[in-house]
């Protein structure tokens, strides 16, 4: 399916895209509010600025994908290989990663307030400016993330990692 097909579908109301193979579309800017990708292939994907609120990525593959100032509010990402995304200023409030795998992930100026670390392996992740308030990072491996100091002592005071995993 192209770009096209989707977004016609999509707006005559088919909101169910799982499982299918979109490796490389171009849907920069596009709104795709509660959409379902869910297990679908979004490898090396350009999604800058696309608004997917309240969407279904879970066990979706993003390797290498565009997702700079994306709206990802609400959004499950459950178990999702997110490796080397690029996530620059999204809005990931509130969003379920649980289980996800964010190695090498860029997730600078990212507002991830509230959302659902768990189980997650961010390591060398890049998270610096990024907004951690009450995330919930246990059984996280975190191992080479690049943060600000200021973030480090917020974590302390805001977020849940007593039993994350710092190497």
């Amino acid at each position: 399916m192209d770009t096209g097909e989707l977004l016609e579908r999509y707006a005559r109301g088919e909101r169910d895209f799982s499982g299918l193979d979109l490796h490389q579309v171009n849907l920069a800017g596009a709104i795709l509010w509660r959409a379902n990708f869910a297990d679908a292939n979004l490898v090396r994907s350009n999604l800058k600025g696309t608004i997917l609120i309240r969407a279904d990525l879970s066990q979706v593959d993003l390797r290498g994908a565009l997702l700079a100032k994306a709206d990802l509010r609400l959004a499950q990402l459950s178990f999702a290989d997110l490796r080397g995304v690029n996530l620059t200023g999204a809005d990931l409030r509130y969003t379920n990663f649980k289980g996800a795998d964010l190695t090498g992930a860029f997730l600078h100026r990212a507002d991830l307030t509230g959302a659902d670390l768990s189980d997650t392996n961010l390591t060398d992740a890049v998270l610096t400016e990024a907004i951690l308030s009450q995330v919930d990072l246990s059984k996280t491996t975190v191992q080479n993330v690049r943060l600000n100091p200021a973030i480090e002592t917020a974590l302390e005071e805001t977020t849940d990692y007593q039993t994350a995993n710092f190497l």
